[in-house]
């Protein structure tokens, strides 16, 4: 689950992919879409987990895992050191765990599992 970007073309070409509706920031159509793709994808596939680095796709893929009772877990993006990202805030209601990237970011989730740098 992506957007259909260009380097998403390019890097993801002969991989299953779904493109998500683009954009997301302030846009209740394309959420509304996304979470109607969220819950033919999620009932389809039956995930043991869905993982999200963030994007505003996240939202309702998260909150449709939530009530089909899929875990969710949230990596933090690894430039956010002093404030929380808007897509987490949100998110956070939904995730079973959230990891972050360095050990400044615990102090902004509760509960967070330090897990490193992943780049």
């Amino acid at each position: 689950m992506t957007f259909p970007t260009q380097d998403a073309h390019s890097l993801l070409d002969g991989e299953n992919v779904v493109y998500a509706h683009y954009p997301t920031t302030r846009n209740i159509p394309n959420l509304l879409r996304n979470a109607l793709l969220a819950v033919k994808m999620l009932r389809s596939t039956r995930p043991d987990v869905v993982i999200s680095t963030g994007a505003g796709v996240a939202l309702p893929f998260f909150v449709v895992a939530r009530l089909l009772r899929i875990p969710t877990v949230y990596v933090e993006v690894y430039d956010r050191l002093e404030t929380r990202t808007l897509t987490a805030r949100l998110c956070a209601p939904f995730t079973s765990r959230m990891l972050v990237q360095f050990e400044e970011q615990l102090r902004l989730y509760k509960g967070a599992k330090l897990v490193g740098p992943l780049l």
